[in-house]
């Protein structure tokens, strides 16, 4: 799953990523587009993911809609476990506090041309 907005993460918005596979940042953490967010259960492309998305406020009461959000815990990364898990396309981010996968083409329209030339570069190639 790959970020595709800047801001804080939102326990509202994991909560809505969670089913989908592993998450890698909590509630709080500072995101941007193109940083890998989560892992997909599922074999396939990258997912383009909001996780700061927040729930939308109204005046209107409603009985048992409030329910409290619980998250499983995040493993922090070790740079051996971000070695190990990184593709190709990929880029580890080392700082002081964290590890951190991004894409290396952080914008996602360049990102999805990328892809393209390279599929049709392969098939170029094997014609």
């Amino acid at each position: 799953m790959v970020c595709m907005s800047s801001g804080t993460a939102t326990s509202y918005a994991l909560n809505m990523m969670e089913p989908r596979g592993r998450l890698f940042v909590r509630n709080g953490d500072d995101v941007y587009p193109g940083m890998v967010v989560g892992e997909l259960s599922k074999d396939g492309s990258d997912l383009e993911v909001n996780p700061t998305k927040a729930k939308q406020l109204t005046n209107i009461r409603a009985a048992g809609k409030d329910e409290t959000i619980r998250l499983t815990p995040v493993k922090p990364w070790a740079l051996e476990e971000a070695i190990a898990y990184v593709n190709p396309d990929e880029a580890i981010e080392v700082t002081p506090t964290q590890v951190r996968l991004r894409k290396q083409i952080l914008d996602p329209l360049r990102r999805k041309q990328f892809s393209r030339k390279r599929v049709s570069d392969i098939e170029d190639f094997l014609n």
